[in-house]
């Protein structure tokens, strides 16, 4: 699949190991390997469900003011962040919003 990032942050952190906006997740080493581990998924797979299959990933379609986003959650049940993204089926393209820790009632 093709992945698209409109978080630059995010990006940064992936491609770099460092963001600013990101330090929680920069400064552990098995946090920035699961999120690197799940973005050589998106790549490597052909479409959505090849990702779905993951059941640790917790993969669903949002509903309600979410409407058109799915989220997964690349580091399981230890953290509440989901990472967030727009699928697009025509060109099997995912756009990377960004990693929120907004889930679950945990209001920053």
């Amino acid at each position: 699949m093709i992945v698209i990032f409109k978080d630059i942050d995010l990006e940064e952190l992936l491609k770099t190991g460092k963001s600013k906006k990101y330090k929680n997740i920069s400064r552990n080493k098995q946090l920035l390997d699961k999120l690197n581990k799940l973005y050589k998924l998106f790549i490597n797979s052909k479409c959505i469900e090849d990702i779905a299959i993951y059941s640790y990933l917790h993969y669903e379609k949002l509903k309600h003011n979410l409407t058109g986003i799915s989220s997964v959650r690349p580091f399981g049940n230890q953290r509440v962040e989901r990472l967030l993204f727009i699928e697009k089926d025509d060109t099997i393209t995912i756009e990377i919003l960004e990693l929120d820790n907004t889930h679950y009632g945990n209001k920053k």
